[in-house]
């Protein structure tokens, strides 16, 4: 008989080792994912009966009895002194499985993330949307983390954040920071957006937005003058636009294109790199400002000539990936073979080692 599984003590561990996930799920042992890799964990084969008593004991109180018969769940739960978790309750093959991310309470700051200096100047922004995108765990959470929180240090105004569910917990330095969790403080991200512009808001952050009524609404709030920071996942700036242009109709969607090129402010797509050397993980970004140039592409639909300019651009603080992988190669953080890796056009990149373009290299040098 297997010894009781202490989900506790289990999470405090996983916290200590440096891990970002932790993987729970019925005969199997437990799996943790540390610097972007999943690893079995030396422990016992869990059984339903240590599922259940862990989810128990983690579960908000107001689902404990109900929370063994559903199917999918998503909360917090925190350690103090350790640390807090998002936690997904799901079903596998009919048996009950955990899925945790590991939410630390400090919120790191841009240059702790080794993130571009250029990202400073999103702070500075009043109006319009920037976007965050980029697979699960790249991230993307924690580097609006770090945004919002430089607005809360360096501005005096009021941010509403409306998320599902609520992760990074922001002090409210000199501003003012409301922050409403889906199902609890609010019925869905669109009703949050809407009531949140009866809120006297400066900055509204939307933890994801997943559909076509929570973009018109992001949209809305972002033409009445506010600054609007959110998530997709998308990989790159071209995908993010098309990904927004096609939630809509084919009939609005001349009319979209025009509310976004005159909102949308920018775009970072990121990824995080593990380097085998240094034993952890490094951002690349590309980043793209709308300009006028852009903004002209995006009216007219032609969306792919923005690649081209990402790629050329070396005045606009724009970057595109592989040149943010190239730079990463040069200040040695990462090998070449590595970069190529994680490259979503590599004969590209393998143009820009051997010199052929230059474009944006040398941006972060």
């Amino acid at each position: 008989m297997s010894e009781a599984f202490n989900i506790i003590q289990f999470l405090r561990n996983a916290v200590a080792t440096g891990a970002s996930d932790e993987h729970l799920k019925v005969g199997h042992a437990p799996y943790i994912r540390k610097n972007g890799y999943i690893k079995k964990v030396a422990m016992d084969v869990l059984t339903k009966q240590n599922l259940d008593i862990a989810t128990l004991e983690i579960a908000p109180i107001a689902k404990r009895d109900e929370i063994l018969t559903m199917t999918d769940l998503d909360f917090m739960y925190e350690i103090k002194g350790c640390s807090r978790f998002r936690v997904n309750y799901n079903r596998q093959l009919g048996q009950p499985a955990l899925v945790i991310r590991n939410i630390p309470y400090g919120i790191p700051s841009l240059e702790d993330l080794s993130l571009p200096e250029i990202l400073n100047s999103i702070v500075n922004y009043q109006n319009g949307i920037v976007l965050v995108t980029g697979p699960t765990g790249s991230g993307k959470s924690t580097t609006l983390a770090a945004l919002i929180d430089q607005i809360t240090q360096k501005s005096s105004k009021h941010i509403i954040t409306i998320e599902d569910p609520i992760e990074y917990v922001f002090n409210c330095n000199k501003s003012i920071v409301s922050q409403r969790q889906v199902g609890v403080d609010t019925a869905s991200f669109s009703d949050g957006i809407k009531y949140a512009l009866r809120q006297d808001p400066d900055v509204i952050f939307i933890g994801e937005i997943r559909d076509r009524e929570t973009m018109e609404a992001a949209l809305k709030a972002s033409e009445t003058g506010h600054l609007v920071l959110s998530t997709l996942h998308t990989n790159d700036a071209v995908q993010t636009i098309n990904r927004i242009v096609n939630m809509f109709e084919e009939s609005n969607r001349f009319l979209i294109r025009r509310q976004l090129a005159e909102t949308l402010r920018a775009t970072i797509a990121q990824k995080l790199v593990y380097s085998e050397e240094g034993k952890k993980r490094y951002p690349a970004c590309e980043i793209m400002v709308v300009t006028s140039t852009i903004k002209d592409y995006i009216n007219k639909d032609n969306t792919e000539e923005i690649y081209e300019l990402l790629r050329d651009n070396s005045i606009d603080n724009m970057i595109s990936m592989n040149a943010s992988l190239a730079n990463l190669v040069d200040n040695g953080a990462i090998s070449e073979d590595e970069a190529l890796m994680n490259s979503n056009d590599e004969s590209e990149l393998e143009k820009i080692f051997r010199g052929v373009y230059q474009g944006t290299r040398a941006y972060y040098e």
